[in-house]
């Protein structure tokens, strides 16, 4: 398990990756990590009509997507507070 800097979100990658995989045309990942705005745009749109999940789901698996603070979501299981 990779080690959580201040500079990493508490939010899991892997929470993150499921929810977009299989909720993601109803932003359901934007909604876990805080971004409500995009969530909502996400889910009239249904996703940007499926480009914008899959832009995310890149995203979250090269461990680039952040949350809403716009710390990185890198850790695979969500840490402790």
């Amino acid at each position: 398990m990779e080690m959580m800097n201040k500079e990493s979100s508490s939010r899991s990658r892997l929470a993150s990756l499921l929810l977009c995989l299989f909720l993601g045309w109803l932003g359901a990942h934007r909604f876990y990590t805080g971004k409500i705005g995009t969530g909502v745009l996400m889910l009239c749109t249904a996703g940007g009509l499926g480009v914008w999940v899959i832009v995310d789901l890149i995203f979250i698996i090269c461990g680039i997507f952040r949350d809403k603070q716009d710390r990185r979501v890198i850790n695979w299981f969500e840490s402790g507070n």
